[in-house]
């Protein structure tokens, strides 16, 4: 049931009424404040936000007489208010001053109320005043607690940015510190193999100096130097260029089977010089594929070569095989020398290489294949065992997208 058209609802008409002028009043004693320096930067719209809206609900609370019915639509408007406050700058101390601005005028506005209508008796007048302090006590406690929020999850944002940026610090610095160690490595083994090979070299010149019938020996030992010191040196330029290669990755459609009987033509001949059998195998369930055909081509003569330099009897299995609806693998296996389980964690490092001071190079073929796969999105798995044999499976996606 409806409450009587009493003193308190004339009261709180009156106020709806005056809405509007009481709103600019306000504002207008904000803008002159010289407390508020941030309200200077605001706009007419800015300012009032949601203050009509509160003003609204004051007046609600005052024609039932009741807070609580009005209290989610003030606390709703109040955080809106406070959010927007923070946002804009404002110190807590600043939204509690122009908040205390508004009681000032709504109390002036009953006082006046008061004085024209001699119905609205001093108990009308406490009544109002109880209203308007909890309405407006309520709304500044909510806009702070809005604000603390807002600030907290501001200092959280920052915390989890400068805790990002952190991690990220140190992985670089991890990175760099790697990448110093990496770069003394190829300093002291290339010094390490130059070195050897003025050592040999020297020794041969001097043997043709001294003994004349040596010389055929002599020189033969001297082109095989210079041969090892060539494996070196491509090595280390297909190395730079690799890691060097900053340009945007070029993909396209290509016959998977044309570069699959390239690979077995250019790696058979090698192959067939050492005593070894090349088994090889092509699904015919492959055809086209979109990749880097240059890049994939890299990969598969690095681990062939490398499968022929470490087999000394036995065989160099090579496979591409389908594998599932997108993707495909390229398989090369061989019988040589193997790798023992405590040197499977070094196997991709720079200069690791077998153990066996016979087999020519810079021990940098496996690194290159790690990082190629990386750039073409290439899952790389081995399997290897002293003396038995190491087999590698890397599975590549049919389409590799072009902005990979």
């Amino acid at each position: 049931m409806a409450k009587p058209y009493g003193p308190m609802r004339l009261f709180a008409d009156a106020l709806r009424r005056e809405r509007v002028n009481l709103t600019e009043r306000w504002m207008k004693a904000v803008f002159d404040d010289a407390e508020l320096s941030e309200s200077d930067r605001l706009t007419y719209e800015q300012l009032s936000d949601h203050v009509p809206a509160i003003l609204e609900e004051i007046c609600s609370a005052l024609e039932e007489q009741d807070l609580d019915q009005v209290e989610p639509s003030i606390e709703r408007n109040a955080k809106q208010h406070g959010k927007l406050r923070f946002k804009q700058g404002y110190r807590i101390d600043e939204l509690v001053r122009e908040l205390d601005l508004l009681r000032q005028m709504l109390m002036g506005a009953i006082v006046g109320f008061a004085e024209g209508h001699p119905v609205f008796t001093r108990r009308h007048e406490e009544r109002a005043r109880h209203f308007v302090d909890e309405a407006i006590s309520f709304v500044t406690f909510t806009s702070i607690r809005e604000v603390m929020t807002e600030r907290d999850r501001k200092i959280d944002e920052y915390t989890g940015r400068l805790e990002r940026a952190n991690h990220e610090l140190m992985l670089k610095q991890k990175l760099v510190g790697e990448l110093y160690e990496s770069r003394m490595q190829i300093t002291r083994s290339v010094v390490h193999d130059l070195r050897n090979f003025l050592n040999v070299f020297s020794m041969a010149l001097q043997m043709i100096a001294r003994a004349p019938a040596k010389t055929e020996a002599a020189l033969a030992l001297a082109n095989r130097q210079a041969a090892d010191m060539k494996t070196l040196v491509d090595e280390l330029v297909e190395y730079s260029v690799v890691l060097g290669d900053t340009s945007a990755l070029a993909v396209q459609a290509f016959d998977l089977r044309a570069l699959f009987d390239e690979l077995v033509a250019a790696c058979q001949p090698a192959i067939d010089a050492k005593g070894l059998r090349l088994v090889h195998g092509f699904d015919p369930g492959l055809t086209m594929v979109t990749s880097n055909r240059l890049k994939l081509k890299q990969i598969a003569l690095n681990l062939l070569t490398n499968a022929a330099k470490y087999t000394k009897a036995g065989e160099v299995e090579f496979q591409m095989r389908a594998r599932g609806d997108a993707h495909w693998c390229l398989l090369v296996s061989d019988t040589g020398v193997g790798i023992g389980a405590a040197d499977q964690e070094r196997v991709f490092r720079e200069f690791e290489r077998a153990n066996q001071d016979d087999v020519p190079g810079a021990g940098l073929g496996l690194a290159i294949v790690r990082e190629l796969c990386r750039v073409l999105h290439g899952e790389l798995r081995f399997a290897s065992h002293e003396g038995a044999g190491t087999t590698f499976e890397i599975t590549f996606p049919l389409h590799l997208d072009h902005d990979s």
